[in-house]
């Protein structure tokens, strides 16, 4: 007597226990029944098998590929912004890739795995709203390109230089050596100021002195310290003027023009120099003092 095939496939395991469900729930569970899921279990492992084998090399595989786009990318023009986000987004592709062959492997209908991802695709966005935002400002960001990896930005009340993209935050780090982990849709939609686009950066500055100085020497001695430091740059003319008269003090203002990698040096560097200046011509520079009379009466 010729043997019925026994279908070795996903959907025939599921058939068979639900088979096995049944007749258990109507008390007429026999050995045909059992014999039967039992074959149909036994013939099904070979594909069990399979379908790891094709898992676990669909993975290595991945990653190898990764390696080879990541050292392309590298001899590539482009930035290192750019490629962190691309090399976190093809990650999650080719990991979609395995699984859907591994499915198929096992005897799902691609229909039905396109139809079950299609419902959990939905059912995901509508969770995971803020999470497709970020993914969204970071394509924003890549295509906008208001910064990238090594600038020192500015934005949501938080300062550093750019370490990474990635597909859903960007991450930061702080002069005080701090990792801020910030949402890509936070930056995409906030104010941002990008302090190292640019090759010069003005540092502004104030000064303060009495009324009682000559405010045309203190003038004098500060655009002797601008002269001399060899870091502000000279194809931009130094401004150095009277800019308010206070209630207690003359205010002068400077503007000066520096690399933008100078900044912080030319910015400490002229307060220092200036007020050692200022002391040694006996500049006086306002500040708040009590003065007590005592009368004896």
């Amino acid at each position: 007597m010729e043997e019925t095939a026994i279908e070795t496939t996903a959907p025939a395991i599921v058939s068979e226990a639900e088979n096995v469900m049944e007749a258990v729930s109507h008390g007429q569970l026999d050995s045909t029944v059992l014999k039967s899921f039992t074959d149909a279990l036994v013939g099904f492992l070979p594909t069990v098998v399979t379908a790891v084998i094709i898992y676990i090399i669909g993975k290595i595989v991945s990653k190898i590929l990764l390696k080879v786009i990541d050292k392309a990318m590298g001899r590539s023009r482009i930035d290192e912004t750019a490629q962190g986000f691309l090399k976190s987004l093809l990650g999650i592709i080719f990991s979609a890739f395995v699984i859907v062959i591994t499915l198929s492997t096992l005897g799902i209908p691609m229909t039905s795995i396109i139809t079950t991802i299609g419902a959990a695709g939905v059912a995901v966005a509508l969770a995971l709203q803020n999470s497709l935002s970020n993914v969204a400002g970071g394509f924003l960001i890549l295509l906008t390109k208001p910064f990238v990896k090594g600038d020192y930005i500015s934005t949501n009340g938080n300062e550093g230089t750019v370490e990474d993209i990635s597909i859903l935050s960007t991450k930061m780090l702080t002069v005080d050596n701090k990792v801020i982990y910030i949402p890509n849709s936070m930056i995409s939609g906030n104010t941002l100021i990008n302090f190292s686009r640019e090759e010069k950066r003005r540092v502004d500055l104030k000064f303060s002195v009495s009324y009682d100085e000559d405010f045309r020497k203190a003038i004098k001695l500060i655009n002797g310290v601008i002269s001399a430091h060899k870091l502000i740059l000279t194809n931009e003319a130094p401004f150095v003027r009277v800019s308010e008269l206070s209630e207690s003090s003359v205010d002068i203002t400077v503007r000066v023009w520096a690399k933008t990698a100078d900044y912080w040096t030319v910015y400490f560097d002229l307060i220092e120099q200036v007020k050692s200046e200022f002391d040694k011509n006996n500049i006086e520079i306002p500040y708040q003092k009590l003065d007590v009379n005592i009368s004896n009466k």
